[in-house]
């Protein structure tokens, strides 16, 4: 592979790239840091941990070993079979004692409150700064900008008939969460405070909230601030506003605490594959703890600078005043176990990237925790670490030994550091009570991840047989019983009042009204958590916390039982069922298109996450998860037979015409068609034809192999 690394630079017995060198001695180390002394920990942890890491790394790959051995000669093998095999390797680890997490030092985003929750790639400061700043969105302006509501949305000035259907929408909405002991919100043309007490005017009358408790403050504005199952509502008051002038309260805007918690992502939506992309991650996870991370861009033909926004401040009904988060709390997504990279070498070989995220993200958490004035993320004085793509317990274990030797080499108390474990493996599905015990004093969240652990059954079941197409998947045994065992599992380990237990992305970033229709429905299984695409939908997405109390539905779940493991380890099978021609020729184009829209941005532009049109140019967003499991699946059926590999190689080079013409309008990208010889193209097919060698079915080893070969000619010319 060629080296684009920068110079390196000797520090202890390590060689570390310049721009990480000049990052960290200037900028991440706190004044009283020796920088040499920091440098010797580092070696140290690296020497001892690479090696541990190394071995879990194989012992990943001797159980697929295994496993795709006993699927070949025991094809027609029962479940009780399989089950037994598995707890043979040590696959299965059998269930721990029962225990509770023990998790103290906790936000109240994470361990009391319940709302949606924002994935944003850290690396992109503008995105970083406005998922920060999700906490509080308008929902005039996300009903008004989006499909919630049908209609024409125009593109020039402002429809009055739409903006009427808003407040109807929105009234409508507050008396089903916030209903007044007489009358309607569509009746209200008067909103005051007296003697504390909030008093609604309803023309000549006049009635109060049916729950005054909801009553939370006001400003000497006017404004009216309410509480909903935890979550504040702004109802803003401004006659003079071009909205509040024709309101009969004069309510000009309804703004709703939206993100209660947003992760900062290393990994799964970042392009980062050398020393250069890492010092870019840092730097912005740096900027946001020390809470001057700024980033200028030009919109509507002006310069803007977008910053952290201010805390919110209000008077309670009794005018003591109160200051409010005005941020999302912020946890940071490091990356998993399984690449290396060249900004740290320890005898001349690269280092677990993992290891690298671990140290520089902790250590630039510690200023906020430094801070003594202006606003904090952890008020409680915890770093949130989310750590994905682990298998077993193991693993988490190893995550849970790595935090504490990060802790000594900064100087932290035992359990600063707070860990998200991501159930998106099945070895982890099948193993969620003993990953979460190996965690048991730092764990704030579990979450699933439907797409990743999709990926990781296809790869882990390669050799069983063809797989059901992607459209049948949400209909498997083994979803069902994952989805469900998260919860359980969960629940049964005391994460509530601790811990967030969340539910995946929400992947239809354009398509607002489905998803009120639907993920509401997330909230009725115990979650407390679920990943939305963007601040948008975030605001729009909290209106399904004001109408379920999750954490009282939560309490409701306490005690649900476990689905037995033998539907979780059900690989969803084909059977010997055959497809409809049609229905494999869709599903290979469909595959096709998606893995190439995402990949040519991918290797060519370093872009990790973005709005992916379809096959019906329908926007999707896309990442490395659902890469994994479109390549993961063409991979299965060339293996068993389903297509051939002249039908997926024509299909890439069809698809390869219509991602083309669906990029037409970016100046920057470099089209695939008509040679589909380009290092964007050869990735992708090598992503099918190589998926069933690809560790886990993991992507990252071709997409950083084939991004560092374009940077290598990029610098080079």
């Amino acid at each position: 592979m060629a080296d684009i690394s920068p110079r390196h630079i000797a520090c202890a017995g390590l060689m570390v790239a310049a721009p990480l060198v000049e990052l960290v001695e200037q900028d991440i180390l706190l004044p009283a840091d020796d920088p040499e002394s920091f440098w010797r920990g580092f070696e140290a942890i690296l020497r001892d941990m690479a090696p541990r890491n190394a071995a879990l790394l194989a012992r990943r790959e001797a159980l697929q070993r295994d496993i795709d051995a006993w699927h070949t000669t025991n094809p027609d093998a029962s479940a009780d079979s399989y089950r037994s095999f598995l707890t043979k390797i040590g696959y299965l680890e059998g269930e721990p004692e029962p225990f509770s997490i023990s998790t103290s030092g906790v936000d109240d985003e994470i361990a009391l409150l319940a709302g949606p929750q924002l994935v944003v790639p850290v690396n992109n400061a503008r995105f970083a700064l406005n998922a920060a700043n999700a906490r509080f969105g308008s929902l005039y302006d996300a009903l008004y900008g989006t499909d919630a509501l049908p209609g024409d949305r125009g593109t020039t000035g402002y429809d009055e008939a739409r903006g009427r259907a808003v407040v109807t929408w929105v009234r409508a909405h507050l008396d089903a969460v916030a209903p007044l002991a007489m009358g309607s919100w569509a009746e209200v043309t008067e909103l005051a405070v007296e003697s504390g007490n909030l008093v609604i005017g309803l023309g000549d009358a006049f009635t109060r909230l049916a729950d005054p408790a909801q009553f939370a403050g006001y400003r000497d504005t006017g404004d009216i601030i309410l509480r909903i199952n935890g979550l504040l509502i702004e109802i803003r008051v401004d006659r003079n506003h071009s909205i509040g002038r024709s309101d009969p309260a004069g309510i000009c805007d309804i703004v709703v605490e939206s993100a209660l918690t947003a992760i900062q992502d290393c990994e799964d939506s970042v392009a980062a594959v050398d020393a250069e992309d890492k010092c870019r991650v840092y730097a912005n996870w740096l900027g946001l703890m020390k809470g001057d991370l700024a980033e200028s861009f030009s919109k509507g033909g002006k310069a803007v600078t977008r910053r952290l926004a201010a805390d919110v401040s209000y008077l309670a009904p009794d005018r003591t005043p109160v200051v409010h988060p005005g941020r999302a709390l912020l946890l940071v997504r490091n990356v998993g176990h399984l690449m290396t990279t060249d900004a740290v070498r320890l005898d001349g070989r690269e280092t677990p990237e993992g290891i690298l995220d671990a140290v520089m993200t902790v250590a630039a958490a510690r200023h906020d925790l430094a801070r003594k004035a202006g606003p904090r993320n952890a008020r409680q004085g915890s770093i949130y670490v989310v750590k994905p793509k682990m298998h077993g317990s193991d693993e988490v274990r190893f995550t849970n030994d790595l935090m504490c030797r990060v802790e000594d080499l900064l100087g932290l108390p035992r359990n600063t550091v707070k860990i998200g474990v991501m159930d998106e493996e099945r070895r982890t599905s099948a193993n969620l009570s003993a990953c979460i015990a190996a965690v048991s004093e730092r764990c704030v969240f579990i979450n699933t991840g439907f797409l990743d652990r999709t990926g990781d059954e296809i790869h882990t079941s390669m050799q069983a047989g063809a797989m059901l197409p992607r459209t049948e998947m949400a209909g498997s045994t083994w979803l069902q019983a994952y989805e469900r065992g998260n919860v359980a599992r969960g629940l049964a380990a005391g994460l509530a009042g601790r811990a967030q237990i969340g539910k995946g992305m929400w992947a239809k970033p354009d398509a607002m009204a489905d998803m009120l229709r639907v993920k509401g429905e997330q909230l009725r299984t115990g979650a407390t958590t679920a990943w939305v695409p963007s601040p948008t939908a975030a605001t729009l997405h909290a209106t399904h916390y004001h109408r379920f109390d999750a954490r009282g539905l939560q309490r409701d779940c306490l005690g649900m039982s476990v689905p037995e493991l033998s539907a979780l380890l059900t690989p969803p099978l084909l059977k010997g069922r055959s497809l409809p021609p049609d229905l494999v020729r869709s599903e290979i184009e469909g595959a096709c298109q998606s893995i190439l829209g995402y990949v040519v941005r991918w290797i060519d532009q370093g872009i990790g996450c973005s709005k992916i049109p379809d096959m019906h140019d329908i926007a999707l967003m896309e990442d490395r998860a659902t890469l994994r499991i479109s390549s993961q699946l063409l991979a299965n059926w060339l293996k068993h037979g389903v297509c051939t590999p002249a039908e997926v190689d024509d299909a890439l080079c069809r698809m390869a015409v219509r991602v083309d013409a669906q990029n037409v309008t970016d100046a920057s990208y470099h089209p695939m068609a008509p040679s589909c010889n380009g290092e964007a193209f050869r990735t992708a097919r090598g992503l099918i034809f190589e998926g069933a060698r690809q560790p886990s079915g993991y992507t990252e080893p071709l997409l950083h192999a084939a991004r560092r070969r374009v940077k290598t000619r990029q610098s080079s010319h």
